[in-house]
């Protein structure tokens, strides 16, 4: 039986954008993944800049971004918990829906791997999932690799390094130009603009 290699990407996505949906193609298409799963957070056990837009406004423009891509697919599984929701959760949770053997490739920006020792579990996490960090600007390549090394050796941690082109777009940038009155057309899918305006989201 071939073993399903599934990329799993989380993020606040308020809103997601073209950043987000090439970051995770290349990905799909680098590591020959047959699936990304896109995980809205729920309650994020860090502290964000600003309060996140309600969590089924989030999951909706996530579908509507990635209903065009069959590699790609949502999932409710921290936008439906209360409680505030911790990667090592969700992995273990995911391990049993999926009931069959399947290789689990958790995406994320190569500076969460340098603070990956802070995160809930870690030591026990690193045993489920491969990591793949994708660069950043501004990220020290020095301290990445170290920090790479250190829990490569000590903890068995599978942890590669992707360079994707990197797009000037953001969700910070993107709520403000909404609220500044600016366009954000060719920023996102043309259904997430849409759903945006519909819902009124990131008026001031």
């Amino acid at each position: 039986m071939q073993i399903k290699k599934i990329g799993i990407m989380g993020g606040t996505f308020d809103p997601i954008h073209y950043g987000h949906l090439m970051l995770a193609e290349q990905i799909r298409a680098s590591y020959s993944l047959d699936q990304i799963v896109f995980i809205p957070v729920g309650n994020a056990p860090h502290k964000q800049e600003h309060k996140p837009t309600d969590k089924m406004h989030r999951y909706m423009m996530t579908m509507l971004a990635t209903a065009s891509n069959p590699h790609f697919t949502v999932s409710d599984i921290e936008i439906k918990k209360e409680v505030i929701t911790y990667a090592i959760d969700t992995i273990k949770e995911l391990r049993v829906l999926y009931n069959t053997p399947v290789e689990l490739y958790f995406i994320t920006g190569a500076d969460a791997i340098i603070l990956l020792d802070t995160w809930k579990s870690y030591k026990e996490l690193v045993k489920y999932v491969k990591f793949i960090g994708a660069s950043r600007p501004g990220v020290d390549e020095h301290v990445l690799k170290e920090k790479i090394e250190e829990l490569s050796l000590e903890l068995g941690a599978h942890i590669e390094l992707c360079s994707v082109p990197a797009l000037a777009i953001s969700s910070t940038d993107i709520r403000n130009r909404v609220c500044e009155g600016k366009s954000i057309k060719y920023l996102l899918p043309e259904t997430v603009e849409n759903y945006i305006c519909k819902e009124k989201l990131y008026l001031c």
